[in-house]
């Protein structure tokens, strides 16, 4: 595909040490990191970083910057985000998504339309929000996630964030389709997982994928391969 986002600069039509604005379509599985790596080794990058890391089981957008333009990673970091995904009711797993084996079963047969709606409503505005023991949160100088893995608990603090869209659609219950407008710092897992709570049941995350980033739209992403092919025959490098 070809960039239709005026926002996102072209190679062609800048220097090189200006750097450049990447939109791309994180695959399932990769970490963000794993996807910054590749382009660097492929494309020749000699700078990059992405502006908000996705977990290796979510998809969607990951804006990546290059030179000078890893500067304004942070601006980039700070915008709202837009996601959907889907949640299911009924089962927990330790990471609240499918990383980790199922841990616990929960009834569902006494959730109605009402308790749903309550639920939706509690998670909707600005609420404190406990990030999840597997993230990528810093305690006592390590990542959460680290502790987790050795079994460790930790004292996690709240955080402040803001949900200013909360959609759900239940008609294909247990499971629960979602889309969430968020401000930095919202944990989806966290969501979750209080949304199975305020359920008087458990919940898991099955699938998620960032659709927005400010103005940055998933429909204006490059596939990995894509952007890669393009970029080396740019560079008039053979294709790997």
């Amino acid at each position: 595909m070809t960039n239709s986002n005026p926002e996102v600069p072209d190679k062609d039509n800048q220097p090189a040490d200006e750097g450049e604005v990447i939109l791309i379509d994180k695959p399932l599985t990769w970490t963000s990191f794993d996807v910054a790596n590749k382009l660097k080794r492929a494309c020749k990058f000699k700078k990059i970083g992405h502006a908000g890391t996705l977990d290796p089981l979510a998809t969607g957008l990951l804006i990546l910057c290059t030179g000078k333009k890893t500067k304004q990673i942070d601006t980039y970091q700070a915008q709202e985000k837009e996601y959907t995904g889907t949640l299911v009711l009924g089962k927990t797993t330790p990471s609240i998504d499918l990383e980790t084996e199922f841990d616990a079963e929960y009834p569902t047969n006494h959730i109605n339309v009402d308790l749903l709606e309550k639920a939706r409503q509690t998670l909707t505005g600005t609420i404190d929000q406990v990030p999840p023991i597997y993230s990528a949160v810093r305690v006592d100088g390590e990542r959460l996630y680290k502790k987790a893995r050795r079994g460790e608990t930790a004292e996690i603090k709240t955080r402040q964030v803001t949900i200013s869209l909360f959609e759900i659609d239940t008609t294909r219950f247990p499971e629960v389709t979602f889309r969430i407008v968020c401000t930095k710092g919202t944990y989806i897992r966290s969501i979750v997982r209080d949304f199975g709570k305020l359920v008087e049941s458990g919940a898991y995350l099955s699938s998620l994928c960032r659709t927005r980033i400010g103005e940055f739209k998933l429909s204006d992403a490059w596939s990995l391969t894509d952007y890669i092919q393009q970029k080396r025959a740019q560079l008039d490098l053979p294709n790997e």
